[in-house]
């Protein structure tokens, strides 16, 4: 299973949180982590590399804080893992070469590279915006095992998270 770390997931949230408020408001750590029942010192790391990363700016002073540092449309889902997790891939070597011994070897070294585009690609099509949007349901092709019947397409509905949990 492919998954985010559970720092990149809480990243998310804190920017979605950022983004669906009104521009001229900043965030103060404390605030965001009211608001998200994500702990302080994590949410005050995650604010520091989104920032360090230019997609918040920060505020000093007492009407102090954060704001997103771009248009919420402009930036990518796949922008915020980069910016807490570094390059996207499918496996290491697609990433950074020589991680790997097998790597000089590897049959399956430029499919996965392949595979590692494709995931970038689907985290770049999502915007902050839309995140916090009603988002269309997922369309899928599956295969029939019946070689006469045609392919079907299936939709993805997401799962149900119960209230309060994180």
């Amino acid at each position: 299973m492919f998954r985010l770390n559970k720092l990149t997931d809480y990243g998310i949230v804190l920017m979605a949180t950022v983004a669906r408020s009104p521009e001229d408001v900043p965030h103060t750590a404390r605030s965001l982590s009211k608001a998200t029942r994500i702990p302080l010192p994590t949410v005050g790391k995650l604010l520091r590399q989104l920032s360090e990363h230019g997609l918040l700016s920060s505020h000093r002073g007492v009407k102090g804080g954060y704001n997103l540092a771009l248009n919420p449309k402009a930036i990518s889902v796949s922008d915020i893992v980069l910016a807490l997790e570094g390059p996207i891939g499918f496996t290491e070597c697609s990433v950074v070469s020589g991680l790997c011994a097998m790597e000089r070897s590897c049959a399956i070294k430029i499919n996965s590279q392949i595979i590692g585009d494709a995931l970038r690609d689907a985290l770049d099509q999502v915007t902050l915006a839309a995140l916090n949007e009603h988002m269309a349901p997922h369309q899928r092709r599956t295969k029939t095992k019946d070689s006469k019947e045609k392919d079907k397409f299936i939709s993805i509905q997401p799962a149900r998270v119960a209230e309060g949990v994180r």
